[in-house]
Formats: C-alpha cells, structure tokens, sequence
C-alpha cells in the first residue's frame, strides 16, 4: 500500500500522528528481526487510570484501544520510516484491566482491531488475542502489544 494511501486514510479518519512514546522501563519500543516487527505493549495516550466494568464503559475502552493502536502507528512509523513498509498486521495481543464479572474485553480490544484494518485494508487483517488483568502498569485501562511484517 502506498504511503499516499495511508496518509489519505489518516486524514480521512481525522488522525495526526503524534511522536512515538518512550518505553515505560528498561525496555526496547520496538525489535526487528527476519521482517517482523515486534512492539513493546503500549497503552492509550493522555494515561487514563482504571477499571473496565467499574471506572469505564466497554465502549470508553474501545475509545482507550482505538488511542493505543495511533500509539503503535507512531511506534511503527518511527521504527520503519513509513507506513506504506508495513505488509501485514499480524498479531495484536490485548491486556484489559477489568474487574472479574467483566467480559466484554473482545469488544474493547475491537477499538484497535478496526483502526489496523481502516488504515492497512486488507492488511489490517490479523490474528489476536485479549486477556483480563487483575492490574496493568500504571493502572493503564488497557495495553495492546502487537507483531507486524515489514518491508527491509
């Protein structure tokens, strides 16, 4: 896909991206290896603090992974230069600070699913998984880390 597409998208969705967040701790953003890209779990911009099912709605976390996944895109685009080097998604991984009874993580973690597949297409296509936290860094409401292919 082309960086004219990406970028065309982006704007189309309203979405500027900002400058790639640092690593919480002693820890790589990012790790390149055979044309995989690795991103360290990132977690929403503004560092809202809670619990789904007690502090926030299913959908104030489907807001909060949509947020992560524009983390990630800034992440990628400092890693590989541009966007239009991404081929693939490949894997998000999703961790939900929720309360026990809640069980709508899918739906939360849908908020960075659909950005993946609003800005890459058909490449946006990937494989996942979401697992509930009794507690996440910081009292992140969610972190996502994720798995791309790339153009060398």
């Amino acid at each position: 896909m082309s960086e004219q597409t990406i970028a065309q998208r982006l704007e189309a969705l309203g979405i500027v991206l900002p400058i790639a967040s640092e690593p919480a701790a002693k820890y790589a953003n990012f790790v390149k290896v055979n044309g995989l890209l690795y991103v360290s779990g990132k977690g929403p911009s503004g560092s809202p603090r809670g619990k789904l099912g007690k502090d926030y709605s299913t959908q104030e976390g489907y807001e909060f992974a949509r947020l992560t996944g524009i983390e990630i895109l800034a992440v990628l685009q400092s890693a590989v230069g541009s966007l239009s080097r991404i081929k693939q998604v490949v894997k998000l991984q999703g961790f939900v600070n929720a309360v026990p009874e809640f069980e709508e993580h899918h739906k939360v973690l849908n908020g960075c699913s659909d950005l993946m597949l609003d800005v890459f297409g058909e490449n946006g296509v990937h494989a996942r998984s979401v697992f509930g936290a009794v507690s996440l860094r910081d009292n992140l409401p969610i972190i996502v880390d994720s798995i791309f292919e790339f153009v060398e």
